[in-house]
């Protein structure tokens, strides 16, 4: 069993469930401290190779996932792991596909859809989620 992110490290958000999920934008440098041990990266095009396990969701910056069952299954993935693991999920900027990917896990666990772009635009980035069709997808992620 690996350990989880400190929970005062930087992007890290903590769940209601108390699992902690680090949201990053790959445009700045790697954090110092400990690495992911697995991550989801939204982009729209293939990341560059990293030393921990990581997934690749195509999601094209200011759009949706282009495939939102993989996405389903990625963002549960990250969620189930994160109970004992350093998850991390991260785009360019880290705002608005990662909000809206931190949102969407926030409704995986158990935050009201209608309230998970406030919960983590409370307690990761004011801005995250950056469109109207981003928070309508988390609002309509597990319908």
């Amino acid at each position: 069993m690996t350990e989880t992110w400190p929970a005062t490290a930087p992007g890290v958000l903590r769940l209601p469930s108390g699992r902690l999920i680090r949201g990053r934008g790959l445009r700045r440098p790697l954090p110092d401290g400990a690495r992911p041990t697995y991550a989801v990266y939204l982009l729209g095009k293939q990341p560059p190779q990293v030393s921990w396990e990581a997934r690749w969701l195509r999601w094209p910056d200011f759009r949706l996932p282009a495939r939102h069952s993989q996405a389903q299954a990625l963002l549960a993935e990250a969620w189930a792991r994160a109970e004992n693991e350093r998850v991390e999920v991260a785009c360019e900027g880290g705002r608005g596909r990662t909000g809206t990917a931190l949102a969407c896990l926030a409704v995986l666990d158990g935050v009201a859809p209608d309230q998970a772009v406030a919960y983590v635009r409370r307690h990761y980035d004011r801005r995250a989620v950056e469109t109207p069709w981003q928070r309508r997808y988390v609002r309509r992620f597990t319908g």
